[in-house]
């Protein structure tokens, strides 16, 4: 299933609203928006080297807000160490 460039939007800001609550953070829409779009090719990417498959609107949420998480984690690594 392809999405639109609204669909990607819709996509990133509930991937990146998820990954804040669940990393317990709080961030507002735009860098909700931000993360999870990122989170979104961030999870793409790590589905494709894992080989897992991904279909529709709720595949597409999950990897995202998966990718969100890793992207959040990593940011608190960077930000602990500067």
């Amino acid at each position: 299933m392809e999405l639109g460039f609204i669909g990607w939007i819709v996509v990133g800001i509930v991937a990146g609203f998820l990954a804040e609550k669940i990393m317990g953070r709080n961030h507002g829409l735009l860098t909700n928006l931000i993360v999870g779009v990122i989170g979104a090719l961030l999870g793409g990417f790590l589905a494709g080297v894992l080989n897992i498959g991904f279909a529709g609107w709720i595949g597409s949420i999950i990897v995202a807000t998966l990718g969100a998480v890793v992207l959040l984690f990593l940011l608190g690594l960077v930000k602990r160490r500067g």
